[in-house]
């Protein structure tokens, strides 16, 4: 029996599974974007993070599923670095997309949709997406991701839009100022994670309309420049993946039902479904 290891890797964080039959075995690591690290870093993050957890265990298959992975050059940066740490695994790498249309959709056509660290959709087939909104990244697009949300609370802090009370709670929770912030988004590494970590603000604040109203017009943003536009969206559930999706499902229902849409599945993370379809 092939022994499998599958990868969802966001930004933030990669979910690993290993599954030898009927048993599996999730490690975590940090997320290996190609966009932000080599294929030396990537080698290296595998070697140290996920390989003392597995051990020694001969691995025959690879499905790594990414973000960044759309790109023809990164998917042969992460096939070189899986390759060099599994010299004897077939290795497959596909984007982060094509991973969340399998997990929510398995063999089934459906619209796909990620709200992550970034955000991204699709019409998928059953087979293989058949269109896609262009996913711009967190400074042109990624509207109702992590980063696209935390901009917003950033925003809404230096510009002292927030009112009173939400400015002493912000101070109180995250004690920064505008140097930190800046230096923060444009001279330290991976700034789209820096951003998504704002979001903890926006879930433990609910209820105010100032909060309310940044996920509302955020995941306006996304519905109108990506779902709107695809034709089956009429036709069928629109389904959701990630942690913003997942942390947020209330605001979703309610979006699908002011545009008429039917809200399919939200799942946290992409893993239990990838697990099903790669056990079949």
């Amino acid at each position: 029996m092939s022994i499998k290891l599958i990868c969802d890797s966001g930004s933030t964080k990669a979910e690993w599974c290993l599954l030898n039959g009927k048993s599996k075995k999730i490690v975590t690591t940090q997320g290996l974007s190609p966009y932000f690290l080599t294929t030396q870093q990537i080698q290296q993050i595998i070697e140290k993070e996920l390989m003392p957890k597995i051990k020694n265990i001969r691995i025959d298959e690879v499905f790594f599923y990414g973000t960044g992975c759309s790109n023809p050059e990164n998917v042969k940066s992460v096939k070189k670095a899986i390759s060099l740490v599994f010299t004897k695994a077939k290795a497959a790498v596909d984007h982060d997309l094509m991973g969340a249309a399998k997990a929510l959709c398995g063999s089934n056509k459906g619209i796909a949709c990620i709200l992550g660290t970034g955000s991204n959709s699709c019409f998928y087939n059953g087979k293989k997406i058949v269109k896609n909104s262009p996913g711009l990244g967190y400074v042109l697009g990624d509207e109702g991701s992590g980063a696209y949300l935390g901009k917003k609370v950033i925003q809404y802090f230096l510009y002292k839009t927030f009112d009173e009370d939400l400015m002493d709670r912000f101070n109180a929770k995250y004690a920064i100022n505008s140097v930190d912030i800046l230096n923060h988004v444009y001279k330290q590494p991976l700034p789209n994670r820096y951003l998504a970590s704002f979001v903890p603000f926006l879930i433990e604040n609910r209820g105010h309309y100032m909060i309310e109203n940044i996920i509302g017009d955020a995941f306006n943003d996304f519905f109108f420049n990506h779902i709107y536009k695809y034709r089956e969206s009429w036709q069928m559930p629109i389904n959701f993946v990630g942690s913003v999706a997942f942390g947020f499902k209330d605001v979703l229902k309610e979006m699908c039902n002011a545009y008429e849409l039917q809200l399919g599945i939200v799942i946290k993370k992409p893993m239990d479904g990838l697990i099903k379809y790669h056990s079949q």
